[in-house]
């Protein structure tokens, strides 16, 4: 009587774990990509806006002249640097022309340099919407540089400069006494 005791719980406590297996064997795959390229550039979009405008955001209206050296941006400076490379990088690659926007510059409040980088944001999701995978090789005239870039590369510069960005940002805050966003939990 003991063994069978036994035998039905060992059975009953497996139960759960091959029913869950079952479960997610027969659960259909995920098709894969068409565009894993636009795809994947696209999520980092969404990642990096998410981060450089939190950052942004971060940092105090009185700092937005800040620059530890002389040689180095202001973060006012990277704002509008952002906001200028993002409507022109998302309106090459997503081969749409970039808003005529009334000019910002370093003087702008914060209030004016965040709302402005939340804007080139939102026109660059709007710009990539559409974008695939099958223009990768196609030539981009950016206005600087070893013109053309292809496509892919453009996207390639792109995420690199999000990238340096907030890493630049996140040292200023830093040397500020400020956590950078992606340092906090739930980021």
């Amino acid at each position: 009587m003991k063994v069978r005791n036994t035998v039905v719980a060992l059975a009953l406590a497996a139960l759960p774990r091959l029913l869950a297996a079952q479960a997610a064997a027969a659960a259909p795959a995920a098709p894969a990509s068409t565009s894993p390229v636009a795809d994947a550039f696209r999520q980092q979009e969404q990642r990096q806006a998410r981060n450089l405008v939190a950052a942004a955001e971060v940092m105090p209206a009185e700092k937005f002249n800040y620059r530890p050296t002389p040689a180095q941006m202001s973060w006012a400076m990277i704002q509008t640097h952002l906001a200028e490379g993002n409507d022109l990088f998302c309106s090459k690659i997503g081969g749409v022309a970039a808003p005529k926007r009334t000019p910002v510059d370093t003087t702008a409040s914060k209030d004016q340099l965040v709302a402005r980088l939340k804007e080139t944001f939102a026109f660059c999701d709007t710009a990539l919407a559409k974008l695939d995978d099958s223009k990768l090789a196609e030539p981009l005239n950016l206005g600087f540089g070893p013109n053309p870039f292809s496509r892919a590369f453009t996207i390639m510069i792109t995420v690199g400069d999000w990238q340096d960005h907030y890493s630049q940002e996140s040292n200023y805050l830093r040397l500020n006494g400020l956590l950078p966003p992606t340092a906090r939990r739930g980021m």
